[in-house]
């Protein structure tokens, strides 16, 4: 039987619907992630493994672990749309939400404190007698990243509160790229000081990187809202609330360095206004932090 030219065309539309229902649906299988690296990339993703089989698990979706050399990489990655999902540092997170249409929905909470908190914090070996912010002056700084809340937005500013301008007061200043890598140039010599989050800390010590009680810590924050996990505003609603639900199930597995999961609960945007706040006060601009 002949086909009209009418119905060929209703026919052919029909199959071109299709076929890209059908590409649609195969890129929604797969679930890519972005990690912070907040430790090397390989430490990044087996720390995180368990919670990615369990992601996987439950929403049925082939969960891809990417990692960056920076903060800055996830961010463009999440920019680009080569990316679904990621976790972010609170500071990170709110350039990602400027420069990337990214949205907070979830934050861990752990078994050990059942917060959503956390506290950077400025250490130093304890026989370099360093005992106040005021003792840094002329030493040698590492903060993490420049993008990194609790190694660098929040000590930077705590340090401008307690009247030392961290921009003049250091006599060299090194961004390490990780929280674990500062930890170690502090350890070895390498410099005097860092800004790291203390639950990273805790988590070296722990794993007998270092011995706490050869460290002294400087100054502590005030609590900073926990690392978010968050998702390219265009994502799908069917994907987010299948990952949402996912998320808020996954308990009694290690995540990263923040311990045990006891889930995600929900969060939003509003809850990392203090983070703002923050880079108001250091007078930073962010469409120029990129």
């Amino acid at each position: 039987m002949k086909l009209t030219r009418k119905a060929w065309l209703h026919s052919a539309a029909a199959s071109l619907i299709l076929a890209a229902s059908g590409a649609a649906f195969a890129q929604a299988a797969e679930l890519r992630v972005g990690l912070i690296p907040s430790e090397d990339a390989q430490a990044m993703v087996r720390a995180s493994q368990q919670v990615m089989d369990q992601l996987a698990a439950k929403t049925g979706m082939k969960v891809k672990p990417f990692v960056a050399n920076d903060y800055n990489g996830v961010i463009e990655a999440l920019r680009s749309g080569k990316l679904d999902i990621a976790y972010l540092g609170p500071f990170s997170y709110v350039l990602a939400s400027q420069m990337a249409n990214a949205e907070a929905f979830a934050v861990a909470v752990t078994k050990k404190t059942g917060k959503s908190a956390y506290h950077s914090m400025i250490i130093a070996r304890k026989d370099k007698g360093l005992q106040s912010v005021a003792q840094l002056k002329d030493r040698t700084f590492a903060f993490v990243d420049p993008t990194s809340a609790s190694g660098h937005l929040f000590p930077k500013a705590g340090l401008l509160g307690a009247g030392f301008d961290a921009d003049k007061g250091f006599a060299r200043v090194i961004f390490s790229g990780s929280h674990d890598a500062s930890i170690m140039a502090v350890a070895n010599n390498k410099v005097d000081a860092a800004a790291v989050a203390d639950r990273i800390f805790d988590s070296a010590v722990a794993k007998g990187l270092v011995k706490a009680e050869d460290f002294q810590v400087v100054w502590r924050s005030q609590p900073i809202p926990e690392s978010p996990m968050v998702w390219r505003k265009s994502l799908d609603d069917a994907t987010k609330q299948k990952v949402a639900a996912a998320l808020a199930e996954i308990k009694d597995l290690p995540w990263g360095d923040q311990g045990v999961l006891n889930g995600f609960a929900p969060t939003n945007d509003q809850a990392y206004d203090v983070v703002r706040d923050t880079a108001r006060l250091l007078k930073l601009d962010l469409g120029k932090m990129k």
